[in-house]
C-alpha cells in the first residue's frame, strides 16, 4: 500500500486548486450565499470534541437557519433523542462546519466558523414552529463560506427518484435497536410506536 504522508505527496497527485475554488471563499455571507441558506431545509453540522469528531443531520422548513448579518447565522434546535453530542461539543470547542443541501440542486453550500449557545428566552421563541419554541439556539460566528460544485450530487444522483432506495429493502430502526440492547427492546414494538412519537417531538 503506497500511502500519502505529506502535503507535498498530496500535491503532486492533485495539482493546486484552480482560482474559481479560491475566489469563491469569503469571510462573509453575500445575497447569492445567503439564497441557498434561505432555501435549505437540511443542514449537516460538524463538530469536535474531547470525545472525538460528530457530524449530525438537522432539518427544519426552509430557512430555519437565520441570518442575522453576513457574519452572524442562527440555528434553531428542536426535540431530539437528547444524546445532544453536537451541543456538548459547541460548548467545549466553538469549531463547527456546516453543509447545506437544497432538494433538486446540485450545489451545495459550505460554512465553517465558531459557534455557542444559548437559551434566550425570547430569542427560542422567535423559532416558534405549532407553537414550540426551540429548546436552545445556536448562533454561529462566520469564519469562511464558499459553495461546493454539484460533481458528488451529479455522481450520486441523490435527487434522482429511480435512484431511490427503497426503505423496506433496509434493516428497520427497530431491527437495529434489537439487536445492539440484545434485546433488550423489542424491535418490533419500536418500529410501531415511533411514528406517534415523532409526530409528538417533531418540533
Amino acid at each position: 500500500m503506497s500511502l500519502i504522508t505529506t502535503v507535498e505527496q498530496l500535491e503532486a497527485l492533485y495539482g493546486f486548486p484552480g482560482e474559481a475554488s479560491l475566489v469563491k471563499e469569503l469571510d462573509h455571507v453575500i445575497p447569492e450565499y445567503a439564497a441557498f441558506i434561505e432555501a435549505s431545509p437540511f443542514v449537516a453540522l460538524a463538530t469536535s470534541g474531547p470525545e472525538g469528531l460528530d457530524c449530525s443531520p438537522r432539518g427544519d422548513l426552509a430557512g430555519f437557519v437565520r441570518i442575522v448579518d453576513p457574519k452572524t447565522l442562527m440555528m434553531p434546535d428542536r426535540r431530539g433523542n437528547n444524546r445532544a453530542d453536537s451541543l456538548k461539543n459547541i460548548i467545549r470547542d466553538q469549531r463547527v462546519g456546516l453543509l447545506f443541501l437544497v432538494p433538486g440542486s446540485g450545489t451545495t453550500l459550505r460554512i465553517n466558523g465558531r459557534a455557542h449557545l444559548t437559551t434566550d428566552a425570547a430569542l427560542c421563541a422567535s423559532f416558534m414552529v405549532d407553537g414550540k419554541a426551540a429548546r436552545s439556539v445556536t448562533v454561529i460566528d462566520v469564519d469562511s463560506v464558499y459553495f461546493q460544485c454539484a460533481r458528488a450530487i451529479v455522481r450520486s444522483e441523490l435527487w434522482n427518484p429511480a435512484k431511490h432506495v427503497d426503505p423496506k429493502s433496509l434493516p428497520t430502526p427497530g431491527k437495529i435497536l434489537e439487536i445492539t440492547s440484545r434485546k433488550n427492546i423489542d424491535g418490533e414494538t419500536y418500529d410501531k410506536e415511533w411514528p406517534e412519537r415523532a409526530k409528538k417531538t417533531m418540533w
